[in-house]
């Protein structure tokens, strides 16, 4: 499989920042050129710097709010609450190892691929789950093959 970095890792640089936020990759430029890897990074890195953010505050509100409601039924409804809370944190901690994979399949010239075909990933499915690692139709199979086995 011919990597889209290969000719920018040779010459030692990464791709050099989109300014421009009006860019969005488009079927009509070469797949994954310097252009659109760079629009992936950043906006992978975006997304994970305003997860961290939402973590932050999380853990300043869990620091500051006290759980001692005086009432058993407004307890319990926070404690709830919390509970979801931390779920969706772990949940976006997991996110972040994606995208970190995400960040480093960029750097290695396999960002855009399908891991399991090696075909490219559509840039529409790319612009919607920027973490992705296979291309829909694989992604399905691997949706189907993991319900037959989990069936049996």
């Amino acid at each position: 499989m011919a990597t889209a970095l290969s000719s920018v890792e040779a010459a030692g640089k990464l791709p050099t920042p989109v300014n421009d936020d009006e860019y969005r990759p488009s079927a009509d430029e070469p797949f994954m050129n310097a252009r659109q890897l760079e629009y992936f990074r950043r906006k992978l890195i975006n997304w994970k710097e305003q997860i961290l953010l939402e973590a932050q505050g999380t853990l300043v509100q869990l620091q500051t709010e006290s759980l001692r409601e005086p009432d058993v039924t407004d307890r319990a409804s926070s404690e709830t609450d919390w509970s979801i809370e931390l779920r969706t944190r772990d949940r976006q901690r997991k996110l972040i190892a994606k995208i970190d994979a995400a960040l480093r399949r960029i750097e290695e010239g396999e960002y855009g691929y399908c891991e399991v075909s090696g075909e490219p990933i559509s840039l529409a499915r790319l612009e919607a789950r920027p973490i992705a690692t296979m291309t829909v139709e694989a992604q399905e199979r691997h949706e189907r093959n993991e319900k037959v086995s989990r069936d049996e």
